[in-house]
C-alpha cells in the first residue's frame, strides 16, 4: 500500500516537470520555497535558497535548493540533470552565486567531475525527498549503479567566496 501511495505522489511530481522543465505549478512553488529558505523560517538548516545572475536577464534568479554535506564538504546536486536552468546560469557566471538562508553569502560552486559525484548523489537522495522522483536511483543503489548515471546530474561544491 505503501509503495502505491509514493509511485503516485512521485508521479505527480514528475508531471510538474514536463521535459525536465519546471511547470506553471512547480514555478509557483518554486518562488514560494525560494522566499520562505531565504528567509530561514520554518526549515531544515539544509534548505538555502541559491541566487544566481540570469545569463539572458542579468537579473539574479532566486532557486530553492537542498544542500548536501558529505565529509564537512558542502555540494548542490541537479535533480533536473543538464538542462536545469540554475546550472546553466551558474556555468554562464562563472561559478559566482550567492546561498540566502537569513543572510547573504557570497560562494563559488566549483563543478565536480563525474567520478567523484556517487557518494555526493547518494547524500542528496536522503537529505531531498522532493527530488528522489526525479533521479532513476535511490539512496540504495549501489556504487556501479550511481557510476552509470553521475554524468547525467551536475554536482557543484561549494566554497565560500
Amino acid at each position: 500500500m505503501r509503495r502505491w501511495i509514493m509511485d503516485r505522489l512521485y508521479a505527480a511530481k514528475r508531471r510538474m516537470y514536463p521535459d525536465d522543465r519546471p511547470g506553471r505549478l512547480a514555478r509557483l512553488l518554486n518562488r514560494l520555497d525560494a522566499a520562505q529558505y531565504g528567509a530561514g523560517l520554518l526549515t531544515p538548516r539544509r534548505a538555502v535558497t541559491l541566487e544566481v545572475t540570469g545569463r539572458r536577464s542579468g537579473r539574479p534568479i532566486p532557486v530553492p535548493v537542498v544542500v548536501a554535506t558529505v565529509d564537512g564538504e558542502r555540494y548542490l546536486v541537479s535533480m533536473l540533470g543538464e538542462r536545469a536552468n540554475w546550472v546553466r546560469n551558474v556555468r554562464a557566471a562563472g561559478g559566482r552565486a550567492v546561498l540566502r538562508r537569513g543572510r547573504r553569502e557570497p560562494v563559488l560552486l566549483t563543478e565536480v567531475p563525474a567520478a567523484r559525484r556517487p557518494p555526493i548523489l547518494r547524500r542528496y537522495l536522503r537529505l531531498a525527498p522532493g527530488a528522489r522522483p526525479h533521479l532513476p536511483i535511490t539512496a540504495e543503489t549501489s556504487e556501479a549503479e550511481l557510476r552509470t548515471v553521475a554524468e547525467g546530474f551536475p554536482v557543484f561544491h561549494v566554497t565560500r567566496s
